[in-house]
């Protein structure tokens, strides 16, 4: 498992990124993506809980290092991953506070140059920060005619962890 190979980055600045699970502040994640973010507003810590340990890689952005105490998180990634063939990169985020200081450009890069995920098909989704994706290779979708997708049913996801919407 991947876990067992944890990297950290630190620029300049002070801040740090680390793929440690275990420094993940999930009160954080829980409240961007459930208030803040449009794309699973009003979602169960549960299941914010659920993806994290489903998710092959997790990126956590802090102010400091958590190497070296309390730190502040104010940025967040996740990967679902073959590491072979596919990969999907979702929840990304840098707290609004944070924003306009390179940051998402630099948790990016680190993601997409991973040596197991550089060559794999990526995808991801968004409403509005295409021109950012683009730069590390994302494109729309080809042969658009040739894909289909099972759309998301919250009801089953919510069953299947035993949680009440």
């Amino acid at each position: 498992m991947l876990q067992e190979n944890i990297t950290e980055w630190m620029n300049d600045d002070g801040f740090t990124i680390s793929t440690n699970k275990s420094y993940l502040d999930t009160e954080i994640i829980h409240n961007f993506l459930c208030n803040e973010s449009y794309w699973v507003k009003g979602i169960a810590k549960e299941l914010v809980e659920a993806s994290i340990e489903n998710s092959i890689l997790c990126y956590g952005v802090y102010d400091g290092n958590p190497n070296e105490g309390s730190v502040n998180q104010m940025g967040f990634a996740r990967v679902v991953s073959d590491l072979v063939r596919f990969s999907w990169i979702g929840d990304i985020f840098i707290l609004p506070e944070y924003r306009g200081r390179g940051l998402s450009k630099w948790l990016m890069s680190i993601i997409t140059e991973h040596p197991k995920l550089k060559g794999t098909s990526f995808q991801l989704a968004t409403k509005d920060a295409h021109s950012l994706y683009a730069q590390y290779g994302f494109k729309p979708l080809g042969q658009i005619e040739n894909r289909m997708n099972r759309p998301l049913d919250w009801q089953f996801v919510y069953e299947g962890y035993k949680l009440h919407k």
